[in-house]
């Protein structure tokens, strides 16, 4: 397992870093260029994604503190692959990684309805009229997600590893079958398909049920229960990372929200 560092905005970069971070030992080609197993992938790639003119008012403004495009180029999304974006909230990311994989690929964002009750018209918006037709609504509630065997080429789950330990039925959220939900992410995922994950870090040694109270979890849960559950864990980066973040606090917290320390692991099924 490799850690990288990405420090910087330069998508360049993190496509540098990439070639040599999960996807091979092999140097960047000169012109910037990645292998993906599909096709070389342009630097401009992740950067243009974000570009895109038709994406939702204050998406723009997210991006900085999200870094999405380094985040995809880390993960190796490129296009022509099929993704499941798992709770996709109101569909950020699911808008980005659509444009990253083009009209030759897909996305399945996936919801369920107590997501849709907190993201409310982001969420409406964001799908209606079929403004993204290569992306598809996902609805399936905790514990009753059946996936298509071997479909995707990657699994995303950004902010939302640690909700596998929020516990609120009578807002329903029923408790998580954690190691069946992983079970089916990995049979989901054809081998060698990438698992991406972004949470909230916790206080280091902190329970799993710190999901349910902070949203936070520690990495090392993450990494053992995915590893336990069948995935190898490939690359980490510290692109997201805070060391100034006060794991006491709640993420919503208005002294540490959209600024929390945050973990980027890529998993790999393995052949």
């Amino acid at each position: 397992m490799k850690t990288c560092s990405i420090r910087t905005a330069s998508t360049l970069l993190a496509l540098s870093i990439l070639a040599g971070c999960g996807g091979g030992d092999a140097p960047a080609p000169a012109d910037g260029s990645v292998e993906t197993g599909l096709e070389p992938v342009s630097a401009n790639l992740y950067s243009d994604a974000l570009a895109v003119e038709t994406r939702l008012e204050g998406d723009y403004e997210r991006d900085e503190a999200r870094r999405p495009d380094e985040v995809l180029a880390f993960f190796g999304v490129a296009p022509g692959m099929v993704v499941l974006d798992m709770f996709s909230g109101g569909g950020y990311y699911s808008e980005i990684i659509a444009h990253v994989v083009g009209d030759a690929g897909h996305v399945d964002a996936h919801s369920n309805e107590a997501y849709l009750g907190f993201v409310g018209e982001e969420f409406t918006a964001r799908h209606a009229n079929r403004r993204l037709p290569n992306v598809a609504v996902l609805m399936a509630e905790n514990n009753e997600l059946s996936l298509e065997a071997e479909r995707y080429d990657a699994v995303i789950m950004v902010l939302s590893y640690h909700d596998l330990y929020y516990d609120d039925p009578d807002s329903g959220w029923p408790k998580f079958d954690v190691a069946a939900l992983e079970a089916e992410l990995l049979k989901g995922l054809k081998p060698g398909g990438i698992l991406g994950i972004v949470d909230h870090q916790a206080e280091p040694g902190s329970p799993a049920e710190t999901g349910n109270t902070l949203h936070r979890i520690d990495k090392k849960i993450v990494v053992d229960e995915l590893t336990a559950a069948g995935f190898s864990l490939v690359a980490e980066s510290d692109l997201l990372r805070n060391p100034e973040d006060d794991y006491s606090k709640n993420v919503f917290d208005p002294a540490v929200r959209g600024t929390t320390d945050r973990f980027v692991l890529q998993f790999e099924k393995p052949e």
